[in-house]
């Protein structure tokens, strides 16, 4: 522990798990926009079958990605994560 830093606690959470919820929070971002994942894959200058796969949770998407998708909804890119 380093000096005037408290320690944190987390439990280790497996790559697919996070992947999935994820791909749920996307989900719900878009659809509380009424968008299409091809309307939403448009917005955020990427493929649909790669958004469909951020969404099953099968693509681990780059940070430049998850950028765009923040992006293209309106929201930040911490609140992607939000109860992850």
């Amino acid at each position: 522990m380093t000096r005037g830093h408290s320690p944190t606690y987390r439990v280790p959470r497996k790559p697919d798990v996070v992947a999935k919820a994820l791909g749920q929070r996307v989900r719900e971002l878009r659809t509380a926009k009424a968008w299409s994942q091809e309307r939403l894959a448009d917005e955020a200058g990427m493929h649909r079958t790669y958004m469909w796969g951020i969404e099953q949770g099968t693509r681990n998407p780059s940070l430049r990605h998850l950028t765009r998708l923040a992006d293209a909804l309106g929201v930040s890119l911490e609140s992607l994560f939000e109860r992850l």
